[in-house]
């Protein structure tokens, strides 16, 4: 036999609340565990005092993050 509770004028079964508890517990950890949303990393400004020495920087910078991805494989 199952037991009927009364919820909000209905009657309901024992086994649905525990099946709505449970989904409810899992939902709420799946959640919490899945973290926020993932912000790309910001590079700081580049304060060049030439085009030239912008170019530079942002050429070396490709190039330094190039040489990190061919030595991680």
């Amino acid at each position: 036999m199952v037991a009927y509770y009364s919820v909000f004028g209905r009657q309901v079964g024992s086994h649905y609340l525990s099946m709505g508890v449970l989904a409810g517990l899992f939902s709420i950890g799946y959640l919490g565990m899945s973290g926020g949303s993932k912000k790309p990393a910001q590079t700081p400004p580049i304060n060049a005092s030439s085009p030239d020495e912008a170019d530079f920087i942002q050429n070396f910078l490709k190039q330094a993050d190039e040489d990190e991805k061919k030595s991680k494989h």
